[in-house]
């Protein structure tokens, strides 16, 4: 299983074009970036999930668009079949995979679960951008 999960990314990342800025979630990272001040945008995700890739989709197509997001923001990649029952998960009641989260200092700003709708993330990602420029 570990084998196929491995080629999929790596055909996955391959079909994306160029990469964009983000970090895979190890515990105790997103404590360290919120202590740091950073807005944190936890996209909970699995390589098997249609509904993430659409989400990753309009992420990355919005991230193009406006440099903002990336320098501002923390993007986080949880892998969903690797943490969808860790203390993060269970902290943040996490229902499923293809859950947006926007964290700051001890507060969720904002979430969206399985949405896929370009305005909705926009809302989601201009949200964050507010709290990382504040």
């Amino acid at each position: 299983m570990k084998r196929r999960a491995f080629l999929a990314g790596t055909g996955a990342v391959m079909m994306a074009g160029p990469a964009l800025a983000v970090t895979a979630y190890m515990p105790g990272l997103v404590t360290k970036e919120l202590n740091a001040g950073k807005t944190v945008f936890l996209d909970f995700k699995a390589s098997w999930c249609t509904t993430c890739a659409a989400q990753e989709r309009v992420i990355n197509a919005l991230k193009a668009e406006n440099p903002a997001y990336e320098q501002a923001i923390s993007f986080i990649n949880v892998d969903w079949d690797e943490y969808g029952r860790s203390d993060l998960a269970r902290s943040l009641k996490i229902p499923r995979r293809s859950a947006l989260v926007v964290l700051k200092g001890n507060r969720e700003l904002g979430r969206i679960v399985a949405g896929t709708g370009r305005d909705q993330i926009k809302a989601l990602m201009d949200t964050a951008l507010a709290a990382a420029v504040a």
